[in-house]
């Protein structure tokens, strides 16, 4: 059977979206790839521990099949070269790239610094650009996949907005730029997950949103870029899909 690699961002912490994507595509079989950012999980205390990386990876080891787990900070931008470096060197060309990391700090146009605003696009925005290139330049001959999580909130949370904003025109020129090397491309906004952000008034405020009568779960979402990033699923491209259950509608 072919091996198929696939290099994701943001698997810092067990509650996240990420870690039930590697887990699903590890399933598929896949061997993961995966970068994690311990300081930034520890700044946010979203529910992350230093540990839970190196948990993650058993956890993929025990589906069969591959895992590599790369520390590395996107606000560097040597970092993204980097983690594609290693993933190929040590698992083989990746055939997939999932963009699941953030900066998300909740700040609005008044009280914003500037040390903030650059933060979050040299995260989101530039880290990712750099991701997309590094993984254009090793992709098989075959072609893959490109998805990047995005989300359009940004009122009260400007910086995290706007750099995601800013993602997606870069991750939606990728399917016509890179087309031609047989890359698909899309972003994908899951709406309100509960990853360890919400409180109890959040989670009944948005359960009240919900034409489904529940808030997505991280499995929601690992099993649409599941298939974004099939065979079956490439034909998909240069996409801004919602993924939310109606909340947005």
């Amino acid at each position: 059977m072919l091996t198929r690699v696939a290099c994701i961002t943001g698997v810092g912490r067990k509650n996240g979206i990420a870690r039930s994507i590697a887990l699903r595509l590890a399933n598929d079989g896949w061997d993961i790839a995966f970068n994690y950012w311990v300081p930034y999980e520890e700044r946010m205390s979203l529910g992350g521990t230093a540990s839970d990386p190196a948990n993650i990876a058993d956890e993929i080891a025990a589906t069969g099949t591959r895992a590599l787990a790369i520390e590395a900070d996107l606000e560097d931008p040597s970092a993204p070269a980097h983690i594609l470096g290693r993933a190929t060197a040590e698992l083989g060309p990746v055939s997939a790239l999932v963009l699941s990391h953030s900066e998300s700090v909740d700040s609005g146009i008044l009280d914003t610094s500037v040390d903030s605003f650059d933060r979050h696009f040299a995260v989101n925005t530039r880290a990712a650009w750099l991701l997309i290139r590094a993984f254009a330049l090793q992709v098989p001959t075959d072609g893959g996949a490109i998805v990047a999580l995005t989300s359009d909130h940004v009122v009260h949370n400007m910086p995290y907005g706007a750099s995601k904003g800013a993602l997606d025109r870069i991750v939606i020129a990728a399917a016509r730029e890179l087309g031609d090397l047989g890359i698909s491309s899309n972003s994908l906004n899951p709406g309100p997950v509960d990853t360890g952000w919400m409180d109890e008034s959040i989670r009944a405020s948005g359960v009240a949103r919900q034409p489904t009568g529940r808030l997505g779960t991280t499995d929601d979402i690992a099993n649409v870029v599941r298939f974004l990033v099939s065979p079956e699923g490439r034909w998909v491209s240069g996409q801004l899909i919602k993924a939310d259950g109606g909340f947005s509608v």
